[in-house]
This record gives structure tokens, sequence and C-alpha cells, in this order.
């Protein structure tokens, strides 16, 4: 809506040109989503269902009575910002419907107590092959590799399976790593201010793209909004979430959270930046979803010494505070996604 009304206005008075700049547009979209999120967590909270705790995890007990479900209320939050700075275009719609979509299921999920690990991966799959879908036009994709210097052209039929994979696996590692007050929403919102920059800085920016040899994508900013807007939204609740909490997003937040981490991966072009931007989450998380799947359908047993998601491994075995995990797990990723960025980019 502001880009329309900035193109409109601008002739009348020459300053709601800003209402179309990009760097204006993800200010104000997050100081909006984080104000926002600040004001009616609150307000809102006492309506939400109580945590009924985790079996087997470390700490649990200091979370059971507290309200859950937080994302029901900031992931609106984040829908209605969005649709405000965005331009308009269906694809944008239809991410936005499937993270809507994931933060239902989830809250359902927190409301009855928990759904079967079955049922919810199965819903998961279904929502993340819808958001995969969103981004192929049904045509071949372009999408940049390490190692290569050109970019490679992929068939839908290959793209769409895995970026489902991709996108399903980012839930679940998200929703994997939201144990500790704070852990899972700081290192959310690390990778969302680092995406926002890839996608508006050196994919969504001609000049830089052409020198780093990666391609030029016109929306690549539009996206990088969606990803300054959550990191708002995730600022105003972490307020609140820090330890000890007063409230927790649960599956309402992490699973949308995860799958919208998915999504912009998938807008930046290159699918190994899930390791670059999410590598903490991923290590924390899907290592534990890769130990239960080999045991469970393989009988292979890997990593039996270890406890998962890894947060509850150091807590129970290593003695870590909550603090010390999550200032711990924060430095691992803010200082090892620049690194590795620069490694995927030049290394080329």
């Amino acid at each position: 809506m502001f880009p329309w009304l900035g193109h409109h206005l601008e002739p009348l008075f020459g300053p709601f040109r800003l209402l179309y700049s990009y760097l204006f547009l993800a200010s104000v979209g997050a100081m909006l989503a984080g104000l926002s999120t600040w004001y009616l967590l609150p307000r809102l909270w006492r309506r939400l269902p109580s945590d009924k705790g985790r079996a087997f995890a470390v700490g649990s007990q200091t979370a059971k009575g507290k309200p859950v479900g937080a994302g029901i209320i900031f992931i609106p939050v984040f829908l209605v910002v969005a649709l405000l700075i965005l331009p308009f275009d269906w694809r944008y719609l239809a991410a936005l419907g499937c993270v809507a979509l994931s933060m239902l299921e989830g809250f359902f999920d927190d409301r009855s107590g928990g759904w079967s690990e079955y049922l919810l991966g199965v819903v998961d799959l279904a929502i993340s092959l819808l958001a995969a879908l969103t981004f192929c036009k049904l045509g071949a994709v372009e999408i940049w590799l390490p190692l290569l210097k050109t970019p490679v052209m992929v068939s839908p039929w290959i793209f769409v399976p895995l970026a489902t994979v991709l996108i399903w696996l980012m839930i679940n590692a998200t929703n994997c790593t939201d144990g500790v007050d704070g852990l899972s929403g700081s290192l959310a919102m690390l990778a969302f201010v680092y995406l926002g920059a890839i996608l508006y800085a050196i994919v969504g920016h001609q000049d830089i793209a052409n020198y780093l040899l990666v391609p030029h994508y016109v929306e690549g900013a539009n996206w990088a909004l969606l990803s300054t807007t959550m990191a708002g939204c995730l600022a105003g609740y972490l307020w609140y979430n820090a330890h000890p909490s007063a409230v927790l997003m649960g599956d309402a937040g992490s699973r949308p959270m995860g799958l919208l981490l998915g999504m912009l991966v998938l807008a930046a072009g290159n699918p190994f930046l899930i390791f670059v931007v999410t590598g903490v989450v991923l290590f924390n998380g899907a290592t534990g979803l890769l130990k239960m799947a080999l045991k469970r359908f393989f009988r292979i047993g890997i990593f039996t010494n270890i406890r998962y998601p890894l947060h509850d491994h150091v807590r129970h075995s290593l003695g870590w505070s909550n603090t010390q995990v999550l200032v711990r797990f924060m430095l691992l990723q803010a200082v090892g996604t620049p690194i590795l960025l620069v490694v995927l980019l030049k290394v080329r």
C-alpha cells in the first residue's frame, strides 16, 4: 500500500517519494512491527493457553503455566505491516498466506496440548509444498551455487521437491530450538537481519550482484522487507521473552518463523545459505531430527550419548545456564555467518 501511495502522492508533495524508498520502508516496517508487538503482547497474552511443559526437557518446569502461543499475536502484526509496506504481487500474498496457515497450525497445536508428530509433519509438508510453489511459477528457476560462477537453471520438477524439503526442515529445526528463553527468537532475528542484508544489498543490488558474480533478483529488495518486518516483531516479542520469560511464542510463532526463513533463503537464490544464516539453528535442532529419523526408520543409532535439542545437552551435561546457552549460541551465529558468507561468495 505505501509504495502505491508514494507513487500517486509524490506529484502533490515531493517527500512522499519516501513511501517507495526501500530503506525507509524497511525502517518503518521494523519499527511498526516492533512497537505493535511490544504494545499488544501484555494486553492479550492472558487469553493464550498455558504451557503444559515438555517431557524430558531440561528446565521445562520453569515454563509450565506461562502463556504460550504468542505467535498468534505477533504473526498477524507481521502480516498487516507486510501488507502495508509491500508492493502488490500475488506471490507475496501467497507467501503471507503460507505464513498464516503455519501460524494457525502451530496455535491449534499449542491450544490442544500437542498434536502427534506425524500429523504435524504432514501438515508442515503440505504448507511447505505450497510455499515452494510460490517461487517456481511452474517454470525453471535460476539459482546460484558454491564453486560455480554462472547461475544454474533448475527444472520445477527438481526445484519444488527440494525446496519443500528445505522449508520443512527449517520449520522443524526452528521449532526444536524453541526451548530456552530468548534462544529461538534471538537466533531467528539474527538470521532475518542477515537475510535482509543479503536480499537488499547483494542479490537485490545490480552492481554488487554483478561484481560478486551472483544473479540480480529484481524482487530481492521486496523480500528483504519481509525479513526486516519479522525482525521487528521478534524484537518486540523478545522484550518479554528475555530470561525469565513472561510469555512463550509456542508453535504458533516458531513454525511460521521457520517457514519464512526457508522461503527467504529460496528468495535469495542459493539453498546453501540455509547453513550460513541458520547454521546454529540447524545444528541445534535438525541434527536431533536426523538422529530420530535414522533410529526410527532405519534402526541406526548415532549420537547416542548426546541429548537433543543440543541446548538440552549443554544444560544437562555441561551445566550451562540458560543465559550461557543464549549468549554462546548467539555469538556462534553472529560471528560464523559473516565468515561463511564471505567464503560462499568469494570462493567462486
